[in-house]
């Protein structure tokens, strides 16, 4: 009998280092697979529009930006200089670190749960996740910041279990990086302050030096804060703080479970906010309780403040690092209640489903004619496509050699100055989307923007260069009316009508008046004319 006993023992530790074997081999495969998939994407897809900018910041190195902290441009301004100008060399760090978070993840499912194969599962469950699966493709904050969440939740499990001084340094590190990163990176401070403070067990680890070492470190990450705000008076405080942020209740925020489930597919989503609810049950155990408070920070206060806070931009993206914790913890429960096992297998298919059609779009931006499929519908990748056929053009023109360029708004700046490597002159006219985005600051300080423009090219021509687009439809006789107020002797010189009209492109000789002219009639200015006949052909 023990010697059955013991042999179906041996069998079934066999079973469950076999299982591990298979999701551990699964893991690997995905992740390979995806990984090879996103490097491809970065190396074609031409920049969106905020990491040009992003690169335009990384040639102007500074303490912080009116927009962000300094990371992101750092992170830029390395990748570039050791692999080059290009797609790729900007966004390669954004890729190893989209890489390294995933296996952060696995490694923090296992030491918390002593339990391998719920940690390969949490690990393939979050590459799973559409929002997650494609992070590192773009040169982002929001992959160095979710990066720092990860391993800041890897370092409180370490340093709240073993309490040795290295785990304390690592989670300063990781803390100090999200101030690096964006003002959102407050919010694994908050989460880990709360954890420290809420678990008993853990109050008694203040009397040490590791946690008071660990806010001295996250301390020193806002140091670039400090410094570039008080270079630019606040500019970047008011912007995050102020500016983009109405501070009054909008019912309309009431549909952000309705956003996140599609963010994150809905069975998973589900599945994901149970997880949350039975981590704060179990939170008398420190995993469960570190697991719950990073999800209620990300999710709940995310939430809360979603319903005053900015409702113009994206911000599906904004509570990620709260459902990645939460993968392990839906491993695990599902261990415990096989009947849950058919809803995660559903939610996990579902999520890889969004997740392909999220780079399949991608793909479709990435190629040189496909952008064009979509064309006319609300998936056309605008802010992806256009520029390198609009600089050619601008190149092209024999009479606009050696003239300073304008563009009407900093994104179409900001991407003609990236085709053009930083060596040609590009000024930004006063288009209220630069203010709106925080940027108007930077382009001044840069000095090019419309006042720099008349201070140092008074009475010369320029070439004029106006995406038609890019203001809403309803704000587009203001905008372009307004250009003939800005500039003087508009003359058309180009059009293009790229991808069947859905990005036109318009190119005017014209000259910087000594003064500016007094405002007519929008609707006489040969800008406003010009955009009006090739939409309505009239």
């Amino acid at each position: 009998m023990g010697f059955a006993h013991d042999r179906r023992m041996a069998t079934d530790e066999g079973s469950v280092a076999g299982a591990e074997k298979r999701w551990r081999a699964v893991f690997v495969a995905v992740f390979m697979l995806l990984s090879i998939f996103k490097g491809v994407l970065a190396w074609r897809l031409q920049p969106f529009v905020d990491e040009a900018f992003y690169w335009q910041e990384s040639r102007h190195l500074a303490w912080g930006y009116s927009d962000l902290p300094p990371l992101t441009a750092w992170l830029i301004r390395l990748g570039e200089t050791l692999a080059g100008h290009g797609p790729w060399g900007m966004r390669w760090p954004f890729l190893l670190l989209g890489m390294a978070w995933p296996w952060l993840l696995v490694a923090f499912a296992r030491r918390a749960f002593g339990d391998a194969r719920a940690a390969w599962q949490a690990g393939l469950g979050c590459l799973l996740l559409p929002l997650a699966g494609t992070l590192g493709v773009l040169a982002l904050p929001d992959v160095p910041l979710t990066f720092a969440a990860v391993l800041a939740i890897y370092a409180q499990w370490r340093a709240a279990s073993e309490n040795r001084l290295w785990q304390w340094w690592l989670l300063g590190a990781a803390l100090a990086l999200g101030f690096m990163t964006h003002y959102r990176g407050a919010m694994p401070v908050l989460t880990a302050l709360v954890f420290g403070i809420t678990d008993a067990r853990r109050r008694r680890l203040w009397r040490g030096a590791g946690p008071w070492l660990a806010v001295l470190l996250a301390a020193l990450g806002l140091v670039p804060l400090v410094i570039s705000n008080w270079q630019q008076r606040g500019a970047s405080l008011a912007f995050q703080l102020v500016e983009r942020n109405p501070w009054r209740f909008h019912a309309d925020a009431l549909a952000q479970p309705l956003e996140q489930a599609l963010a994150c597919t809905p069975v998973l989503y589900g599945l994901l906010l149970w997880a949350a609810w039975q981590a704060w049950r179990r939170r008398r155990e420190t995993a469960w309780h570190l697991i719950a408070t990073q999800a209620i920070g990300f999710l709940g206060l995310y939430f809360v403040l979603g319903l005053f806070a900015d409702n113009l931009r994206f911000r599906a993206h904004w509570p990620l690092p709260g459902y990645l914790p939460l993968m392990a913890a839906l491993a695990v429960l599902v261990r415990e209640r096989d009947a849950m096992r058919g809803a995660l297998v559903a939610g996990c298919g579902v999520a890889a489903l969004g997740l392909s059609l999220g780079l399949a779009w991608l793909g479709l931006a990435a190629g040189e004619r496909s952008p064009g499929w979509l064309a006319g519908s609300k998936l056309f990748p605008s802010h992806f496509v256009g520029w390198r056929e609009t600089a050619r053009e601008a190149m092209r023109l024999p009479e606009a050699a050696g003239l300073p360029w304008v563009a009407d708004n900093f994104m179409l700046a900001a991407e003609l100055d990236f085709a053009a490597a930083g060596r040609h002159p590009i000024y930004v006219l006063d288009n209220p989307l630069n203010a709106k985005h925080g940027r108007a600051v930077q382009v001044a300080l840069w000095r090019r923007d419309e006042t720099a423009l008349r201070a140092e090219h008074a009475g010369d021509a320029v070439l004029l260069i106006v995406d038609e687009t890019a203001v809403r439809e309803r704000d587009r006789l203001a905008w372009l009316g307004s250009l003939c107020a800005r500039l003087v002797e508009l003359r058309p010189r180009a059009r293009l009508e790229l991808f069947a009209g859905a990005k036109p492109i318009a190119f005017y000789f014209a000259r910087v008046p000594l003064t500016p002219p007094a405002a007519g009639d929008p609707a006489t200015c040969v800008a406003w004319r010009a955009a009006h006949a090739a939409r309505y052909g009239e």
